[in-house]
């Protein structure tokens, strides 16, 4: 799977609505949600593009301010732990539902949360290798079937493993997670009802930390798992079907 996410939103209500019917933002609407939402930093103007973009690059922010909703994609303002949701982006979201959606498809991570004004009502958030860092109130009705085994990973045919250490894949229900929520998917079979995401405008706004500290901790962070990876492993298929690893 290739699926990654960034998604915040503040809507009044249900989300999907607002994003059937969308068009274009106001350019100044949009840009004043960015500067509300990421206060401090500095902002340019870089085009246009559309939902279906959902995991911008670094330092760029796209937005859509639409009747009844504000949807934000920046890698910045989805968390591991989404209780941890800065307090100023709580009040943004006053009196209205803020729904976080966050996915990578490099280490099987998800995370999503929704918060009724205000109050955080069920955050969950996983990957095979951190485990459950975060599993908080009652899992919605799309996530049942998850917990409740009908949906195991598949053993892979290759080198003998362990199994998978999660009682299910998290990009699985990661794209469940953003039908119900946003009421679109990323990858799988599109349903008639869905929204379609790359018809849902939004502008783009390179937005970066003016001190430098941002940029400078990304970059070290890169660097050391680049310093933490081994060296790269190659496999072929063997005569039986299944993976052998090709030693130097």
């Amino acid at each position: 799977m290739g699926a990654k996410t960034a998604l915040l939103a503040f809507a009044d209500g249900d989300l999907r609505p607002a994003l059937r019917a969308a068009v274009a933002s106001d350019p100044a609407e949009a840009e004043a949600a960015v500067r509300q939402a990421l206060p401090g930093y500095d902002l340019i103007p870089a085009g246009d593009s559309t939902l279906d973009e959902t995991w911008p690059p670094d330092d760029v922010t796209h937005v859509a301010v639409l009747p009844g909703a504000t949807v934000l994609c920046d890698r910045r303002l989805v968390l591991d732990r989404p209780s941890e949701l800065p307090e100023h982006l709580l009040r943004l979201g006053a009196g209205r539902r803020i729904v976080m959606h966050g996915m990578h498809s490099v280490v099987d991570g998800l995370c999503f949360a929704v918060w009724e004004d205000g109050k955080l009502v069920r955050s969950l958030s996983l990957s095979p290798d951190g485990g459950i860092a975060e599993n908080i109130g009652e899992p919605y009705d799309f996530e049942r079937p998850y917990w409740d085994g009908r949906h195991p990973v598949e053993p892979f045919a290759g080198p003998p493993e362990q199994p998978y250490p999660l009682p299910f894949h998290p990009l699985e229900l990661g794209e469940d997670a953003l039908r119900a929520l946003f009421g679109f998917i990323i990858e799988g079979r599109r349903r008639p009802d869905d929204v379609d995401a790359d018809a849902v405008p939004v502008h783009v706004f390179r937005v970066a930390d003016p001190s430098g500290r941002e940029q400078a901790a990304r970059a070290a962070a890169y660097a050391q798992a680049m310093r933490a990876m081994g060296p790269p492993r190659r496999f072929r298929l063997g005569p039986d079907g299944t993976l052998e690893e090709v030693t130097p």
